[in-house]
């Protein structure tokens, strides 16, 4: 006999259920304990399924809701639910998944795949075997909830369907939704492709048995009447083209002529499905071979995609253009993420190239429509595109760009901006000779009625700053920086806001060409403080950070400091610990204390002092929460990363001014915790401040070094990149500090470092600490590294050659140059690395350029002017010329 409800506990469920659905909060807390009540009792979920799939007099909303419900309580306790009640659950949910209402079917298809993922496909063998024959119903509803269920499955467990553990039930799924894709209703075809598109990328083997029926039935649904059918063939044509590109290159010209129209669909879920297959074709191989006769077609249909449609200019209120005044909602305000201090060394060439740079990705100046949407991703096509074409693309654009940038409709001259800008790093050579004339137009568009396209040209123009900065700074540097420092003062919030982070780019540009204007600069920064709501605040603090990294010690004149500190000191006593609004503002002081120097010392004290109590009350609280999980919160140790931070960079700017607040604090203590923390982060921010204090105070340093040695030894570990450069820069800062008496930490990290610079794929970064520390650490203890030299002097030679000349290389070449004397023979086989390497230096000191001098002499001695001649002709031209002219050899 099937189970029953028992009247008055069904009027009980039903109530709770009516009262679930009030928006009264004190209503919402009852209903809240009376769950937790209920939930006592095992067949509490038995009347939840009751009312979902029994009580046909109740509306839909309600019986959807006890399906909720029910579904949350599968996912919290599943495990504990009797077997008659979960028996009665499945046999439930099997028997109505065809029921009349499509609301009812997709709640049971969400409950039976929340079942199926708690580890219970194993348990349900019946479930994938009824599910594939209610398929074959007559009756279109069971069909459709059967397919529902089925794909919700597939999305949930593609992984575990494509397995043994379950006797590959793929073999038997996949032919059968094949079939499917010729159903008459355009629902079930839509969920025939869903399913089969989950198994793409993972390669699955029924698919990849199937694939080219797979493909020949994509093709017959390529022009089908409804949309959502379309969508999913364009989203399996993205997919392939990845995964496998083999089966489509036959049909390559027929398949991108399709995706030039279903680009232009003229349902905008289509197109924009249609449009990543470029950004997808953009980065394999045959990209430029297949593409190059489409691309007049493809331009003008990119370009087109790249206007605001009317639905986001709503939902950007584009006809508003004062909002300064109105506070943001918190929920705008997007989580921030600390990148932590990763120390790296100066190179050779003008720019520092920064892979990590989160700058660089953000194709589109309007993120609060943060949604992926055709706009963005038209342009992040072009963007790539560009990539791949370079100048090519010029012709079929430059023609478009004249009619877009100059049109009297704001909303079409705004696309142009984005288009300018969206092909600006690829095509940027090709470019060069309109800038003349473009930077001028686009510098006026700053001051265009329309908000939109004020702030998109903030972002073009960030875009293009690197050659305003190569030319002489009277023609365009100073009209955008005084145009762009109007903008950030704008009445707009999404100006003010593009605006920022457009001058950040010009000052990490523009670097020290921003020392005459620096006064002007300030004045409208610190006056922006006054003005800014909170989510620029944060932003505005940034291109205060970014400033002082440009201009450094520029900064600390008595006339600027006044100018910045005080708003951001009032700023500083204003928040209180807990709040994450001081990590952009700790992040900013910090480099502002590194670029002031000497100049920050009557703030230094408060600001030393909050930085060690928050990381002494992280650690506390990370305490508490191991010892009791169940009673504490996991603290966010981000305070305790951003506050290491700036700490270093306080030894950095104050170096041995520094001494007498560390003496009179725990900092000691507490860095000896932090390097222990299993947070790679606050790892990889404790070694960068060790090596600050190192060099800072290092008497303070000393008195640990025997504990500190064996951890640093641990952390030598290129999985974490970041800790591990961190950690070699250290210990190359304390071999210099602590001299012969490094001796008995020596064979700690010896050969974990050598392991390191002869690993393939090391980042250069990492090779160049590397580097440097064994250098280093043979500078002062020649007679234990020396031993070596053989296993680490090629890849060292050829990580330090594109350092500039500086203190830290010319450590590193006299620890090499000892080493050499104490042990020749390890040098021989790889001496045109090490004549390279010599040939690097620009103007090394005097002493150094004599132990050089005398090593490739004693080389050339030893082994004759024959042998030498026969060497020497292996050497490129340019190395031979250095050689001679510098060291007569």
């Amino acid at each position: 006999m099937d189970w029953q409800p028992d009247e008055q506990g069904l009027q009980q469920v039903l109530q709770l259920l009516k009262d679930s659905q009030s928006p009264n909060t004190a209503t919402q807390r009852v209903v809240q304990d009376k769950l937790k009540q209920l939930n006592q009792f095992p067949d509490f979920n038995n009347y939840l399924i009751f009312v979902l799939t029994r009580l046909k007099s109740e509306d839909e909303p309600t019986r959807s809701l006890s399906g909720l419900i029910l579904k949350n309580n599968v996912k919290a306790h599943y495990q504990s639910f009797p077997p008659p009640v979960a028996d009665f659950i499945k046999q439930e949910c099997l028997n109505n998944i065809g029921d009349a209402s499509s609301l009812i079917r997709a709640t049971i298809g969400i409950l039976i795949t929340t079942i199926a993922s708690k580890g219970e496909l194993q348990m349900w063998p019946e479930l994938l075997p009824q599910l594939c024959n209610l398929l074959n119903s007559e009756d279109y509803n069971t069909c459709e909830g059967a397919f529902g269920a089925l794909q919700k499955i597939c999305e949930d467990s593609s992984e575990l369907l494509d397995s043994d553990a379950l006797n590959r039930p793929l073999n038997i799924m996949i032919p059968k939704f094949l079939q499917f894709f010729k159903h008459c209703s355009p629902k079930i075809r839509s969920h025939a492709i869903a399913c089969v598109n989950q198994f793409i990328m993972d390669r699955a083997q029924a698919l990849m048995d199937n694939i080219d029926t797979f493909i020949e039935h994509l093709f017959a649904l390529a022009v089908d009447e409804d949309p959502e059918v379309r969508k999913n063939v364009c989203r399996a044509l993205v997919m392939l083209l990845e995964v496998r590109i083999d089966r489509l290159i036959p049909h390559m010209h027929s398949i991108i002529q399709y995706m030039l129209q279903r680009t232009q669909d003229h349902d905008e879920n289509v197109a924009l499905e249609a449009c990543e297959f470029w950004l997808t074709l953009a980065e394999q191989p045959i990209c430029k071979e297949v593409l190059s006769s489409h691309l007049v077609q493809l331009i003008p249909i990119l370009v087109n995609g790249m206007k605001y449609s009317e639905i986001d200019i709503i939902l950007l209120k584009g006809d508003v253009e004062e909002d300064e005044a109105i506070p943001d909602s918190e929920q705008d305000i997007k989580p921030r993420f600390h990148k932590s201090r990763t120390v790296t060394l100066p190179h050779e060439e003008e720019r520092p190239e920064d892979p990590e740079d989160p700058e660089e990705d953000d194709d589109d100046d309007d993120d609060t429509l943060s949604d992926w949407n055709l706009r963005k991703c038209s342009a992040a096509a072009l963007d790539v595109l560009a990539n791949v074409f370079r100048e090519e693309l010029l012709p079929h654009l430059l023609p478009l760009l004249k009619g877009l940038l100059f049109h009297p409709e704001w909303v079409i001259k705004e696309s142009g901006i984005l288009v300018l800008g969206a092909i600006a790093e690829g095509c940027m050579q090709g470019m060069v000779p309109y800038l003349p004339e473009l930077i001028p137009h686009l510098i006026q568009c700053l001051s265009d009625k329309k908000a939109l396209v004020r702030s998109i040209a903030c972002w073009t123009l960030s875009r293009y700053a690197h050659w305003v900065v190569s030319q002489p700074p009277d023609m365009h540097l100073k009209p955008l920086m005084t145009e762009l420092l109007k903008r950030i003062l704008d009445g707009n919030k999404r100006v003010q806001e593009a605006a920022c982070s457009a001058f950040a780019t010009l000052e990490e540009e523009a670097c020290t060409e921003l020392v005459p204007y620096l006064s002007f600069i300030l004045d409208t920064l610190v006056f922006a403080f006054g003005k800014y709501q909170h989510k620029n605040l944060l932003i505005l603090y940034d291109a205060i950070g970014t400033l002082a990294d440009s201009v450094g010690h520029h900064l600390n004149q008595p006339e600027y400091i006044q100018k910045l500190m005080p708003p951001l000191i009032q700023k500083w006593n204003e928040l209180k610990d807990e709040d994450k609004d001081l990590f952009p503002l700790l992040e900013c002081l910090s480099s502002v204390a590194t670029a002031l120097q000497s100049g920050f010392l009557p703030y230094c004290e408060p600001v030393y002092q909050r930085c060690v109590t928050l990381v002494q009350k992280t650690l506390a609280q990370a305490m508490m929460y191991n010892q009791h999980p169940d009673q504490y919160e996991a603290p966010d140790k981000d305070f305790m990363i951003v506050a290491l931070d700036l700490l270093s960079g306080l030894a950095e700017g104050l170096g041995g001014q520094v001494e007498q607040l560390v003496a009179r604090s725990n900092i000691m203590t507490l860095l000896f915790q932090c390097m222990q923390d299993t947070m790679p982060e606050v790892r990889q921010s404790s070694f960068a401040l060790l090596g600050d204090l190192t060099k800072a105070c290092f008497m303070h340093v000393k008195p640990c070094i025997a504990e500190f040695m064996p951890i640093l030894g641990t952390n030598l570990n290129p999985e974490f990149i970041s800790v591990c450069n961190n950690a070699t820069w250290a210990i190359g800062e304390i071999c210099m500090q602590m001299g012969a008496e490094m001796q008995p930490y020596v064979q700690m990290v010896l050969n974990n470092l050598v392991e390191i610079i002869n690993r393939p794929n090391t980042p250069k970064t990492l090779l160049e600490n590397t580097a440097i520390t064994i250098g280093r650490l043979g500078y002062v203890c020649p007679q234990e590294v020396a031993p070596m030299l053989q296993q680490f002097i090629r890849p060292w030679c050829t990580s330090l050659r594109n350092i500039r000349d500086n203190e830290e290389k010319d450590s590193a070449f006299r620890g090499i140059c000892m080493m050499i004397g104490v042990n020749p023979g390890g040098v021989v086989q790889d001496f045109i690395f090490f004549c390279d390497a010599v040939a690097s230096w620009v103007s090394p000191k005097d002493d150094l350029r004599d132990m050089f001098y005398k090593i490739l002499h004693g080389f050339k001695d030893q082994v004759g002017e024959e042998n030498w001649q026969q060497f020497s002709e292996q050497f490129p031209p340019l190395l031979k010329e250095r050689l001679a002219a510098f060291y007569g050899v």
